[in-house]
């Protein structure tokens, strides 16, 4: 692989530390060194480059890859597998061109799309996903217009999985295992786009949740619950998942259960954005446009509650259809900083903290440290004065995966300049 220099008058590592005047020598596929340039190593043979700022690549710690392209849901049964596992792929690629370098797809087409990435077929991030989003007969995860038994039977919709009782959860387990899952996503409350179901109610019992979340622990998988009502993030987190995503109705003493147990929140503040600004006509079924109001203007004071505790924040969009929200993921960060973080705990939780959201399948710390993969950005400017740049894809002017240069100049052999 080709050893590339990159000259950067900021070096943001994403742990909260940042370096002016730095050196950053990819060699391979690992961060070989990052430090000043004082003391850098000499590098004859490397590619070198110039640019304003480095940083990590990014992580979207909850998006899905379902290649619809209305937030409907029955578009999940009514659109063909084939034709929405080929949007996707573009939804990949488009990522990857804005910076993110990592997705945990927590739910969806992902498991398979991870393996076309990995083979070199499709070029997108590194896709950390969940398979089938596992919900009760009812729940958030089950399309309530449709028979039952296209739920449940045998050519079931594969992206959503319903299971009900400790056995046929723990099955349900098993099942994402044997599809290469790297991370597990249960409902633990009503939703927004499933119809009869309330956002405040808890789904599951306390037993199905632990029996899931012990389950992907034998596998060494952690558990990301979607909980908008307090009740359902209570219940999870007594469980001990990983990840509350959405905490919509996160109040003090659940904001401090989660702290003291160590679970992340995953806000999700753009799709509400990008939703409620659709028209009508655009697919956002009635029922769920007014659930989403409430949700969302709620949401805001979830994440102060998050702050207050002392809960850790990830960044996640939680992107579902295949249009122009993919490459835009970085919006979630100005999002995150309108709701009082400030820009540069935003940009951890778009990377030093996505890996945490993975547990021990991730692979790497989310930063540009000396032995880590050489997932690696460079920028038009320091984002910690313009946190909005991260949100559009050509102020990303390189790309690193993997110590590959996927974003960048088309010739990059001998010296270049960024």
């Amino acid at each position: 692989m080709t050893e590339y220099r990159i000259e950067a008058s900021v070096l943001l590592h994403g742990d909260g530390a940042s370096l002016e005047d730095a050196v950053i020598v990819l060699d391979g596929s690992i961060v070989a060194y990052a430090g000043p340039a004082s003391t850098a190593p000499q590098t004859p043979d490397a590619v070198r480059l110039s640019v304003p700022v480095v940083m990590p690549g990014m992580w979207d710690a909850h998006c899905h890859f379902f290649g619809i392209r209305q937030p409907n849901l029955e578009a999940l049964v009514t659109e063909s597998i084939m034709v929405r596992s080929m949007r996707v792929t573009r939804d990949a690629e488009l990522a990857l061109q804005a910076g993110f370098t990592s997705i945990r797809e927590v739910g969806g087409l992902g498991v398979y799309l991870a393996r076309a990435i990995a083979e070199g077929y499709v070029e997108g991030p590194n896709v950390y996903a969940a398979g089938s989003i596992l919900s009760t007969t009812g729940g958030h995860g089950d399309i309530h217009s449709i028979p039952e038994e296209w739920m449940s039977g045998t050519n079931r919709i594969d992206d959503l999985q319903l299971c009900d009782g400790v056995d046929d959860s723990r099955k349900a387990v098993r099942r994402q295992l044997r599809k290469g899952a790297k991370v597990i996503k249960v409902c633990a409350s009503g939703g927004v786009l499933s119809k009869y179901d309330d956002p405040q109610h808890q789904q599951f019992t306390h037993e199905e949740l632990v029996a899931i979340v012990d389950e992907a622990a034998t596998a060494e998988r952690v558990v990301a619950a979607h909980c908008h009502g307090k009740a359902g993030i209570m219940a999870a987190v007594r469980a001990g998942v990983k990840t509350i995503e959405h905490g919509t109705y996160l109040d003090r003493e659940s904001a401090t259960a989660m702290a003291d147990s160590g679970a992340i929140l995953v806000a999700t503040r753009f799709a509400g954005v990008e939703l409620l600004s659709q028209s009508p006509e655009r697919g956002l079924p009635d029922f769920a446009r007014q659930k989403l109001t409430e949700t969302y203007r709620r949401g805001r004071e979830a994440v102060g509650a998050a702050l207050e505790a002392g809960v850790t924040i990830a960044a996640g969009t939680d992107i579902l259809t295949s249009d122009e929200q993919w490459g835009h993921n970085g919006r979630e960060l100005s999002l995150l900083v309108e709701c009082g973080l400030s820009p540069e705990r935003a940009i951890m939780a778009a990377t030093s903290v996505g890996p945490m959201t993975v547990g021990p399948q991730a692979m790497g710390s989310g930063t540009v440290r000396e032995g880590q993969p050489a997932d690696v950005i460079a920028l038009t400017a320091d984002p910690r004065q313009q946190i909005d740049l991260l949100g559009e894809a050509h102020n990303v002017t390189h790309v690193w995966k993997g110590g590959t240069l996927v974003k960048g100049p088309d010739q990059m052999s001998g010296t270049a300049t960024g």
